[in-house]
């Protein structure tokens, strides 16, 4: 696999779309930290660390409105491995008008576009929900 944050974006979008409660990811920091991102945002309901099979698996409860509507419309990669993009702090785009998020790798961790503006750290743009 050579990109897994494309990997962990595409499960979850097929999982969304299908409309599945869950989806199992394969284990790693950077998506775990994506993951609390995700929860942090209210975009999943949770996510639990398990091992399966000699393996870690990452579990992520899906998260719908009363009606079954769909809360994630759009989760897509920004910056790829062969296309890397950063911006600084006071460049940091807001996703539809402040309607999404940006999910940005920093030097203190992995934080929304809102936090990273927060405490002015800028870095590598991975991903945008809304």
């Amino acid at each position: 696999m050579t990109d897994p944050i494309a990997d962990l974006l595409t499960r979850i979008r097929n999982a969304n779309s299908n409309g599945y409660k869950t989806v199992k990811i394969p284990y790693s920091e950077l998506k775990k930290n994506i993951l609390r991102v995700l929860k942090e945002q209210g975009y999943i309901v949770d996510f639990l660390a398990e091992m399966e099979e000699e393996h870690g698996i990452l579990k992520v409860e899906l998260k719908y409105g009363p009606d079954g509507e769909k809360i994630i419309r759009v989760i897509q990669r920004i910056s790829t491995p062969g296309k890397r993009v950063y911006s600084g702090a006071s460049d940091l785009p807001d996703v539809l008008d402040g309607l999404g998020i940006s999910i940005v790798s920093t030097s203190k961790g992995v934080l929304s576009n809102i936090e990273a503006k927060k405490l002015r750290v800028g870095g590598e743009i991975l991903c945008e929900v809304w």
